[in-house]
């Protein structure tokens, strides 16, 4: 026996590894199981171009067994084995790999072979739960076998073995216990089987596994005994894989509700099948219902990468826009290159390639839903359609014009939602705006007073939720149609001869006026309207802050003090007009008694919060009461 070194700068990269490099301690059976993979694929290809060597694809297979009394973990496969400057070059010096050489040793024509191995590190990530790895190894075209042992970064050993057949077995003496890690939790038949089903249900291999069940005795009724038989844990061939015309909707639904813990099937199932710049499959799904999480900080957004059939991540975000947050699902490609980890993925041409392919198939496959499965769409919409207003609103609006034509509102004429192409398409000829007002519901928009002039002549689209009106404030223009709030102060639909009435009604009125600002200094104007038909008082906007753009501005916390500039407009026609004219000339007090209870009222049709509840709510008993 002869005690190696590491080469080159490997025990530093061993130590680092160990520590650093992986954050996950369970993924060192992902690494052992890979490279048994690639094992397997090395032998078969070989006995295709090789007469000499003779394979039997349907025995070759992957191994797990433990041993709780000895705390041992061994993975072993009949694939192509190393020889002894094999296991020296590959598992001496961290960072070679024999995978990679291999694959450039292919022929031209070969090199669509999958071999999973990138970096010839992943095996040293067993040492992270090991605290030494014996690897048992006889390689197909030699008559010796060789024992490759190590405790670590002390270094290895290399010495011949009795090993008969070709392959490799690698067991690992597990870690003693501590305080903060418990090892021997790897020492257990539901864990082993987890893990294999999590990061490499689809190796195309069968992983083989002693397993447990317990079931009647034969020989005596009513009593149980546990019996041990071996089964093929993984699934081998992943649903993505196979044509879709053999998959069943039952099979997708299945599928989401097993990997993604959904009690519901999935609203909608998306396929993809790319070749080209990057070449990968993809299986995705859209919720019926978003996740309890899903509008707050703690959601985690993402698809299941896999390389090859070997989960790499687990929530890939790279792979999705935030608009597109709600979709669940898995990508599956072989031009994904990672970092020496496998953990997290190296910016890289491919990654964006993909990521913009998958943002395109989902965008394509909503428009077609909303085209071709209108009431789908709608209980989508109604469910993630926030998500997607984000989209518009979010970084400057970068991403409206991919979005605009998914997004939808609240029609007062339809009484139900639709899309700005829509509303367009429906608007008569005089129309040049797109007209919209918001609220805290449709219900509280509808009973609005400055609608009332508006509805007899043109649509309107109310705006219930929260991120409505940055949306459109980010789109700017739909068509060449402008967004117009019809309770915006300036918005009149008044004739010229009603506007030159009303402008000299607020002129002969503006001492009145001053004196009410005075009163209630929650407002920036007062002024007479010929807009609220029937209704005595309403609240508009000057500029661009609307009351509820103010109320999400408010709901921040962040201490922004920005604030709607608050119009009360009162209407000229209405009798209390003149009831106020009468007052302001003959009883002042009861002037400010009046204005602050119609202010009140108008901000309780706005839903704006009165500061002084009680005091509005005495004015009106004492009002009453006269």
């Amino acid at each position: 026996m002869s005690k190696k070194m590491f080469k080159s700068e490997s025990k530093k990269l061993l130590n680092l590894m160990i520590n650093s490099i992986y954050t996950n301690r369970d993924i060192f059976l992902r690494e052992l199981i890979s490279n048994a993979s690639d094992a397997l694929d090395k032998i078969y290809l070989e006995s295709l171009t090789n007469k000499n060597v003779k394979v039997d694809k349907s025995k070759l297979s992957i191994n797990v067994a433990y041993n709780k009394d000895e705390r041992t973990i061994t993975i072993s496969d009949n694939g192509c084995g190393m020889t002894d400057k094999e296991l020296d070059d590959n598992l001496g010096t961290i960072a070679k790999s024999g995978s990679e050489a291999f694959k450039e040793s292919l022929d031209k024509g070969s090199k669509n072979v999958d071999i999973i191995g990138q970096f010839g590190v992943g095996f040293y990530s067993a040492f992270m739960v090991a605290k030494e790895i014996k690897v048992d190894t006889k390689n197909y075209k030699s008559d010796k076998s060789y024992l490759w042992k190590s405790s670590g970064i002390d270094g290895y050993t290399v010495d011949e073995s009795n090993k008969k057949d070709n392959g490799t077995v690698i067991t690992l003496y597990l870690k003693d216990d501590t305080d903060e890690v418990k090892y021997s939790d790897y020492l257990d038949e539901n864990k082993l089987k987890e893990l294999i089903k999590k990061y490499s249900d689809y190796i195309r291999y069968p992983i083989m596994m002693e397993v447990t069940h317990h079931e009647e005795d034969p020989k005596n009724k009513g009593k149980y005994i546990d019996k041990k038989v071996v089964e093929t844990i993984n699934t081998m061939v992943p649903l993505w894989k196979k044509d879709k015309k053999d998959v069943k909707e039952e099979d997708y639904n299945n599928f989401y509700m097993d990997r993604f813990n959904d009690y519901e099937e999935p609203l909608y199932t998306i396929t993809s099948n790319v070749e080209g710049d990057a070449t990968y499959r993809a299986l995705m799904f859209v919720p019926k219902k978003a996740p309890f999480d899903f509008y707050t900080k703690d959601y985690e957004k993402g698809l299941a990468l896999y390389s090859s059939g070997v989960m790499i991540m687990d929530k890939c975000d790279e792979l999705l826009p935030d608009y597109f947050s709600f979709v669940k699902g898995v990508v599956d490609s072989e031009d994904v290159p990672l970092n020496i980890s496998r953990e997290t993925l190296q910016k890289s041409y491919s990654v964006r390639v993909i990521a913009k392919s998958i943002e395109s198939k989902i965008r394509k496959e909503l428009s077609n839903m909303l085209k071709n499965d209108r009431d789908k769409y709608i209980e989508f919409f109604k469910v993630f359609g926030a998500n997607l207003k984000y989209g518009v609103y979010d970084k400057f609006g970068a991403n409206k014009d991919k979005l605009k034509d998914l997004i939808m509102f609240y029609s007062y004429k339809k009484k139900g939602l639709i899309t700005l192409k829509e509303y367009v398409s429906d608007m008569p000829k005089d129309q040049d705006s797109i007209y919209y007002a918001s609220g805290e519901n449709i219900d509280k928009i509808d009973k609005m007073p400055q609608l009332d002039s508006v509805k007899e002549k043109y649509d309107i689209l109310y705006l219930t939720d929260y991120v409505d009106e940055f949306c459109l404030t980010a789109l700017q223009e739909y068509e060449g149609k402008k967004f117009v709030n019809v309770l915006s102060d300036n918005f009149d639909l008044s004739s010229k001869e009603e506007k030159e009435k009303n402008e000299k009604a607020n002129k002969d009125a503006s001492k009145m006026f001053e004196d009410m600002k005075k009163v209630i200094p929650g407002v920036s104007e007062v002024r007479f309207s010929n807009k609220l038909k029937d209704h005595p008082v309403a609240l508009s906007v000057k500029g661009d802050i609307s009351i509820e753009m103010e109320k999400v501005f408010k709901s921040m916390g962040n201490g922004m003090p920005i604030t709607a500039q608050k119009v009360l407009e009162i209407n000229e026609n209405h009798k209390i007009a003149d009831k106020l004219k009468k007052l302001y000339k003959d009883d002042k007090n009861e002037f400010e008694k009046y204005t602050k209870i119609l202010y009140s009222e108008a901000a309780l049709i706005s839903g704006v919060t009165i500061d002084n509840p009680t005091e509005i709510s005495d004015l009106i008993i004492d009002t009453l009461a006269k």
